[in-house]
């Protein structure tokens, strides 16, 4: 138990410290690339909030390879200190040693899945909304549930607010429209009904529509227009709708389920939420492969020599089996494949991929 506890703390200690390090450097990355596309006007305040809103996002995308990281350098540190070598000498193996940085991967794994996620949630859908006003001058927004959808569009024109009773899967058409028009910092100044709403360049394409202005003094059903068909300006587009209800990383995963029968009730495909909450609860699992792949490479004695060639060889690894994860995401959220194969079989692989490596490296 004390060369368990031993391993683990060091492996911890290992994690944090790549992971400090990747932290500083990914927090310069986003901060330049948060300048470039600021907006003129735009303070430096702005920007580094921005970036800190950002940042936890990019870090909870790169746990697995500092996972693989931290594995590399522990087990090449006690490589150079023969301590892999007095390890064998007292009768333990290899795979015995790693039940320690496996316990520390798999609980790092369901704490960034059970606390981090949340966070990462909350702090990623912060930051869509502060970039829009930062940028267009207003925040869009979109909310799903039994009422409907519910939508809020901004620009240099004001805010308008739009309800509908349902929509198609990419939400571009809606069907029993209510549209509310403000004024740039003022009140409502108009409001509109339709039939149906689709998003085109620039503007929604009003079917079957009554207008009636909200001017104070004048009676509203007085001054009311009816249109077959009505532009109104948008400066929504179909990706920025589709990032905001199909953006599965935006939602805690406590809530997800909820969400994602709301998604069902309000006639969207949920497909991609359904995919991504498979992928997240086998995210330790998947963390653990990382850990293994890591040992498999560098579980050897330093006298052996090809150091480099091992350690390139367990991050290009790393990295293949984190493509194929992704590609399985891909064919899950596009239907090829059923969601829980998506996200289960590509982490599950990588474990006994890993286990095969580091029992041919270990007994031959």
């Amino acid at each position: 138990m004390t060369l368990h506890l031993y391993f683990a703390r060091r492996f911890l200690w290992a994690f944090l410290t790549i992971f400090g390090g990747l932290a500083l450097l990914q927090a310069f990355v986003d901060l330049i690339d948060e300048l470039r596309r600021a907006a003129e006007g735009t303070h430096f305040a702005q920007v580094a909030l921005l970036t800190a809103l950002k940042l936890p996002e990019s870090l909870y995308q790169i746990l697995p390879l500092v996972m693989i990281l931290a594995t590399i350098m522990l087990f090449i540190g006690m490589a150079r200190s023969s301590e892999l070598v007095v390890t064998r000498a007292a009768g333990r193996s290899g795979v015995t040693a790693l039940a320690g940085p496996l316990v520390v991967g798999l609980v790092i794994g369901a704490l960034a899945v059970a606390m981090v996620n949340p966070i990462v949630a909350a702090t990623s859908k912060r930051y869509s909304n502060l970039s829009e006003v930062y940028r267009n001058g207003g925040a869009a927004a979109l909310s799903i549930g039994p009422e409907g959808l519910w939508l809020r569009q901004g620009g240099p024109e004001g805010q308008t607010v739009i309800r509908a009773d349902r929509a198609d899967a990419e939400a571009t058409v809606l069907y029993d429209v209510s549209l509310v028009v403000y004024a740039p910092g003022g009140g409502p100044v108009q409001r509109v009904v339709a039939q149906s709403a689709q998003l085109q360049d620039g503007a929604w394409l009003l079917r079957d529509a009554k207008v009636w202005p909200l001017t104070p003094g004048l009676n509203p059903e007085a001054g009311s227009r009816e249109h077959a068909t009505l532009r109104l300006a948008s400066s929504l587009t179909q990706e920025s709708i589709r990032d905001r209800f199909g953006r599965p990383a935006a939602i805690p995963i406590w809530d997800l389920p909820a969400f994602i029968d709301d998604l069902d009730s309000a006639g969207f495909s949920a497909r991609r939420h359904q995919v991504w909450m498979q992928m997240e609860l086998a995210r330790p699992l998947f963390l653990v492969a990382m850990v293994l792949v890591g040992a498999s490479f560098t579980m050897r004695p330093a006298r052996l020599g090809r150091t480099g060639m091992a350690v390139l060889s367990a991050i290009l690894l790393g990295f293949g089996l984190y493509y194929v994860r992704n590609f399985a995401q891909i064919l899950g959220e596009n239907g090829q494949i059923a969601p829980a194969l998506a996200a289960w079989v590509p982490p599950v692989a990588s474990v006994l991929l890993a286990l095969g490596l580091l029992l041919h490296m270990e007994d031959g």
